[in-house]
């Protein structure tokens, strides 16, 4: 393929083409002091048009801005390879659980070239076993590729279809499934399938990573055999997510699926319990109970799948000046739901208050959550909270925003009875509302 093919345009790839030089090959780079030799890569689309992509002997990737002093010479031709699955044979041990492994999207599962840089998707047992060899003394493993999608664009209807997918491995004998899952909007899944996998007989669990596979600090390897662990032998049979628990490659954390929040960009230990302990611990193998609260694996248990979800509930976020467009745009559409991440204890603007009381009017679902991560919402305490009250809105006690839509979108999918609704949304489903909130909950500040 042309250098035009891989974002390469104008002046930048006739100087390619002047050095002899393609992409994947091995090249020098000389700006004024700087000196360096890596593997050319394909650029990204939305990348500076004068900039080159290296791969460095290091696995990292920098972008050179060229200049018409800066020297490129070629060193070594390369070719672009799409690596087959590795021939190995793989011994199944039959005394062990068996984990389905389903895949979705991320930088969990995958293969690097070390040649060329490329990342390619790892779905085969043989490709798992060879890339991760400490699991097949774990699981035997079962893998399903769903879709291969940015957590972004992640939707109900696919949560729908995960959720699906997940009860017909147990129904097929999984002692436990791990879902591959990008970590930008885990937390949201996790909670979608905490509520549409009722009376769970084994774990359900959700992992990814923070550094891809192709980086020397990438984080895949052990939470993968973190999160098999727990699938084959925690001794609960909830939803979780199980990430890095600190920035060394100690321990993982095992975090309850409606009580988790992404809390950094790019830190290994993104992941936090909120508002609850997690649930575990993982470290050298071994699964360390941090909570007493859950439900325990029963393997005779009956699953009931309910994975409907009503997509047509918004989150929004209220500030100072907020206009009631934002408000009365969402009735006007049709919208069955919002939920209102609202300021302290659970307040709104008084700029809002009259769409508010036309939405709920007008049948929608009005939830109230807090901007605040840790807490929980009290609207007796001050008159805007009453006002809001006495208007219909559901209290969200402890829930976290993106939770509590996760809820409002499943209840929704279930009954359009509003006090159905609201009495669902008030009652403890899956590890979502705590009865009461503990100050020690509350992570101290590090000075």
């Amino acid at each position: 393929m042309s250098l035009e093919s891989y974002g390469y345009v104008g002046e930048i790839a006739d100087r390619l083409r002047m050095a002899g030089v393609s992409i994947y090959d091995r090249i020098e780079v000389r700006k004024e002091d700087l000196v360096l030799q890596g593997i050319l890569m394909p650029k990204p689309e939305l990348s500076s048009p004068s900039t080159i992509i290296l791969k460095l002997d290091n696995g990292y990737n920098v972008g050179i801005a060229l200049t018409p002093e800066t020297e490129i010479r070629l060193i070594e031709k390369g070719r672009p390879s799409s690596p087959s699955p590795p021939k190995m044979e793989v011994k199944i041990r039959q005394d062990l659980p068996t984990v389905s492994i389903l895949g979705t999207g991320g930088t969990i599962a995958s293969r690097v070239d070390y040649k060329t840089g490329a990342v390619y998707p790892a779905f085969t047992v043989e490709e798992i076993y060879s890339l991760v060899p400490e699991l097949s003394d774990i699981a035997r493993l079962r893998m399903e590729l769903l879709f291969n999608i940015f957590s972004e664009d992640m939707t109900p209807s696919l949560w729908s279809e995960i959720a699906k997918k997940v009860a017909t491995h147990i129904e097929e004998g999984a002692n436990g499934v791990v879902i591959a899952h990008g970590t930008d909007t885990m937390g949201y899944t996790a909670a979608a399938l905490s509520f549409a996998l009722r009376d769970l007989p084994v774990p359900v669990v959700l992992v990814g990573a923070q550094r891809s596979s192709d980086r020397p600090s990438s984080d895949s390897a052990l939470n993968l055999i973190s999160s098999v662990i727990v699938a084959a032998r925690a001794p609960f049979a909830e939803v979780s997510i199980v990430m890095h628990g600190e920035t060394s490659d100690s321990f993982c954390l095992v975090h309850r699926g409606t009580k988790v929040r992404k809390c950094h960009t790019s830190r290994r230990d993104a992941f936090r319990s909120i508002n609850a302990r997690p649930l575990a611990k993982v470290i050298n193998g071994r699964i360390v109970m941090l909570s007493r609260d859950y439900t325990p694996r029963d393997e005779s248990r009956k699953l009931k799948l309910m994975p409907n979800f009503d997509g047509k509930v918004a989150l929004i976020k209220t500030f100072p000046g907020m206009s009631p467009d934002i408000v009365d745009v969402l009735i006007d559409r049709g919208y069955h739901g919002i939920v209102i991440e609202g300021t302290g204890l659970g307040h709104a603007p008084r700029s809002i208050l009259a769409s508010i009381k036309r939405a709920i009017e007008e049948g929608l679902a009005v939830v109230m959550t807090s901007q605040c991560i840790w807490g929980r919402i009290n609207m007796n305490v001050y008159r805007r909270g009453v006002e809001l009250l006495k208007m219909g809105v559901i209290p969200g006690e402890d829930m976290l925003p993106e939770t509590a839509l996760v809820k409002l979108m499943w209840v929704l999918g279930q009954t359009r009875d509003p006090k159905e609704v609201r009495r669902l949304m008030l009652t403890n489903i899956a590890g979502e509302i705590n009865p009461r909130s503990s100050p020690s909950l509350y992570p101290p500040m590090e000075v």
